[in-house]
């Protein structure tokens, strides 16, 4: 219900504000399952993306962002549970590993699951190393995976602060990357590493960001 207000309200003045490029728009299926992957570099990419993309997009969110207390915690808990994301305790081993299960069942509601590889936002605005969580839910859904490229969200708001500036952006969405199930595919180092590279690779290819091949460390945000 939140999602479709916003769409009707809030949307139109961003698109009418930041006329942000959309590039590869026809990548993205109106419906169906599909895995939206792309690069994190501002915690406005959970907006532009499913503002170019047009539909909703389901995020994973910081566990924090739903139990912060006092007013403004509980109206930030009511936003997120009104754009369908859903809360991930990172410390916990076992709400990490269930992170999996629920991207599937997501992806078998027909739904979109919008996933940032890097595990949080990049600390540089350069391209971090994939986690293979993407690899993971790709094989166990058989859903497409398009990756999205974000550029100048970091310049619409820049690490460390609340406020937005306008700025160009664009938005890439690149062509459907789609991965059979493999007999012990989901076991495999190899081939989750393989999945997860030419997911990232794709990303990069629109991004032009300079790669850095280690995990990112900040703990900005999922």
């Amino acid at each position: 219900m939140l999602y479709r207000t916003l769409e009707l309200t809030v949307a139109p003045a961003l698109r009418a504000v930041y006329r942000p490029e959309v590039i590869g728009l026809q990548h993205v299926p109106a419906s169906g399952p599909v895995i939206l992957a792309g690069n994190h570099i501002s915690f406005a990419d959970e907006i532009f993306t499913p503002l170019a993309a047009r539909r909703q997009i389901f995020y994973f969110a910081k566990a924090e962002y739903f139990t912060t207390p006092g007013i403004r915690g509980r109206a930030m808990a009511a936003f997120f549970h009104g754009m369908g994301h859903v809360p991930v305790a990172r410390a916990d081993t076992r709400s990490a590993a269930a992170v999996i299960d629920i991207g599937v069942e997501v992806l078998g509601e027909g739904r979109a699951l919008g996933i940032f590889p890097e595990g949080t936002r990049s600390p540089d605005g350069k391209l971090y190393r994939f986690r293979t969580g993407v690899a993971r839910v790709a094989l166990r859904s058989g859903a497409p995976v398009v990756p999205v490229a974000l550029v100048g969200t970091r310049a619409v708001q820049p690490p460390g602060t609340r406020s937005w500036h306008r700025a160009p952006v664009q938005v890439h969405f690149g062509a459907p990357l789609q991965f059979p199930a493999q007999p012990g595919g989901e076991r495999s180092s190899r081939v989750l590493r393989e999945i997860t590279e030419t997911v990232r690779e794709a990303v990069q290819a629109m991004s032009g960001q300079e790669y850095v091949d280690a995990y990112a460390q900040s703990s900005a945000a999922l």
